[in-house]
């Protein structure tokens, strides 16, 4: 089927867009309860200066909190937005310059980063604004780029912090962090969160949520029990929701029939949650 015919089948269900895209759409978040919980932590972590923490499965949602806090900063706040982490230190060094300032240092050696970054940063906090580095997908950083990390995050003015660090990661990041070389980095993090799936009722609102922000007409329809069913079988977590919930609307679309049946996200399941 091609992006034409894609577009069809939204259009004939009702919708502006695909309401389950994987993608993180910011348009689209969801404030549940932890979610929300997960922000308000990295929001602290961002105010307070402290080093911090954010783990969770896949496909809960945490690019998408990150990508959330992007768009929503807090005022006087400067982002580095690290995506790809499994790089050199020299390397993660230039992208923080690239990201706080739009270009690309002219030496990128380690040495010449490792002084020029300081600078920059006082620059900036001279000039009233914060840095924060977020660090997505954290749980590929290597040993020596953390300590790295660890090393430039010490640095900091008479009163405040030059640089706010926060990690967002898979819990393999908890894991690596355990190991007794990892204690001085351990012993800095003091803003810690754990991410956990929808229980019954998040689920079901997420469902619905999503359908609201993409709808144009009200065409479709659940069967009594579906948003259960969906929930047991995704464990609620929203990346096997959107696929669950996908699949189910192309299987409304072949059948010519706007309504979400049990027997629709079942063969969903044997596609998906296998």
């Amino acid at each position: 089927m091609t992006t034409l015919d894609l577009s069809l089948c939204y259009d004939d269900l009702g919708f502006t867009e695909p309401p389950f895209r994987l993608t993180p759409d910011t348009d689209f978040f969801f404030p549940g309860s932890h979610h929300i919980e997960a922000l308000h932590h990295l929001q602290f972590g961002i105010a307070s200066g402290a080093f911090t923490m954010l783990t969770g499965e896949v496909g809960l949602g945490k690019t998408l909190l990150c990508r959330h806090l992007l768009r929503h900063p807090p005022d006087g706040v400067r982002f580095a937005y690290l995506l790809n982490p499994d790089q050199s230190y020299g390397d993660l060094l230039t992208s923080i310059y690239e990201d706080l300032t739009g270009t690309i240092p002219a030496d990128r050696s380690l040495g010449a980063l490792q002084r020029e970054l300081p600078k920059l940063l006082l620059r900036l906090a001279e000039g009233g604004e914060r840095v924060v580095v977020l660090v997505d997908e954290a749980h590929r950083l290597s040993g020596k780029v953390l300590e790295g990390l660890r090393l430039l995050s010490n640095l900091d003015t008479e009163k405040d912090k030059l640089m706010c660090l926060l990690l967002v990661g898979q819990p393999e990041l908890e894991q690596k962090l355990a190991a007794r070389a990892f204690r001085p980095l351990r012993q800095r993090i003091s803003v810690r969160y754990r991410l956990q799936p929808f229980g019954y009722r998040e689920t079901r609102d997420y469902i619905f949520h999503r359908i609201k922000k993409a709808q144009k007409v009200n065409y479709l329809r659940f069967q009594a029990g579906v948003p259960w069913l969906i929930f047991l079988l995704s464990g609620g977590v929203p990346r096997r929701i959107n696929q669950l919930c996908d699949r189910a609307l192309f299987g409304a679309f072949a059948h010519n029939n706007p309504v979400i049946s049990h027997f629709l996200i079942w063969k969903a399941s044997r596609d998906f949650l296998k």
